[in-house]
């Protein structure tokens, strides 16, 4: 038996339940891990409250890092005792153990620390992939990041500055505001006192970005789509505030033939060739220090709950870690 946070009907944190589970021994291509740090995520907000519906009862948590235990067969490139990382996959992270397809699995560095590695893999190949293959950054443009100091902000800021590319991004607070520019973000904007769509058009002498970078969703829109140049790219994907409300397409004609994009992780890293070049960009900019992964919250597994809370009532900022 192992612990695990659970629910049973969707709601708010409450219904976050820590509980001892059955989880067998490995099946053929499966790993048994026990994990030593898993990372909170916000998309772990949406299967709790129903808005991405999986079956029930279910183990929350989308990513996480520890140790091989055992192997079930036919994995190969593996072996117990070896720590490893993941994003994606089965859900099923917030546990003291979990059985995992190998596939999904990631070598950590000696370099990156357990917790670093839990907190880093889904925002890090998330930010990877919005950077280098939704649209492809080019040095000298000027972006707009939304959400700027969260964990998933801080990355895109440091990364997308070392690419060199000018950052604007949006924040909550003048604490969150110093945090993001402290993290490559060239011009953080307060967006409770300030028009964030002025702000960006005076940066950009009128003229607009070419990509936004949006987590927020309904808050945020569409006034999102009046920071973009003509045939610039809104990229939505996050529901902070709420799902992005259904619109009339003809207002991205109205805007200047706009272009618009609901990426998800899973079909940038569908195939293991895809997971194994994002996840090695990934690493190479953390060895290196170009992209410091900030975890500025610890909970333990078993107080998630309190976790959720302050994530979504914005009480958080960088990355944050659950203790098995």
């Amino acid at each position: 038996m192992t612990r695990a946070i659970r629910i049973h009907k969707n709601g708010p944190p409450s219904v976050m339940k820590w509980e001892e589970v059955e989880i067998g021994k490995p099946k053929r291509g499966e790993a048994l891990l026990r994990q030593t740090a898993v990372g909170l995520n916000f998309i772990d907000t949406y299967f709790r409250a129903g808005l991405y519906p999986q079956p029930l009862p279910l183990t929350l948590g989308s990513e996480g890092a520890g140790v091989v235990e055992a192997l079930g067969g036919g994995v190969t490139g593996l072996k117990v005792g070896d720590r490893v990382a993941y994003a994606g996959g089965p859900i099923g992270s917030y546990a003291e153990q979990r059985l995992i397809p190998a596939h999904h699995l990631i070598k950590i560095p000696k370099e990156i620390s357990d917790q670093t590695a839990a907190a880093m893999m889904l925002k890090g190949m998330t930010a990877r992939y919005l950077l280098r293959d939704t649209y492809r950054l080019k040095k000298g443009e000027t972006i707009l990041i939304h959400a700027a100091a969260g964990g998933l902000g801080l990355i895109l800021c440091q990364w997308a500055s070392h690419l060199g590319v000018t950052v604007i991004g949006t924040v909550s607070s003048k604490q969150k505001a110093d945090l993001a520019k402290a993290h490559g973000c060239h011009h953080p904007i307060v967006y409770t006192k300030q028009n964030f769509v002025d702000r960006v058009k005076r940066l950009t002498k009128g003229a607009g970005v070419p990509v936004v970078y949006d987590s927020i969703g309904k808050d945020t829109f569409p006034a999102s789509l009046d920071c973009l140049q003509k045939r610039g790219l809104f990229v939505s994907f996050g529901n902070a505030s709420g799902p992005v409300p259904p619109f009339v397409t003809g207002i991205l004609t109205q805007k200047g033939s706009l272009y618009m994009t609901r990426p998800s992780l899973f079909d940038y890293v569908g195939t293991r060739s895809e997971l194994e070049a994002n996840a090695r960009d990934l690493i190479g900019v953390v060895k290196k220090g170009v992209v410091k992964i900030e975890i500025n919250q610890t909970y333990a597994l078993k107080d998630a709950a309190r976790a959720h809370r302050d994530l979504e009532g914005r009480k958080t900022t960088g990355s944050t870690v659950l203790q098995p």
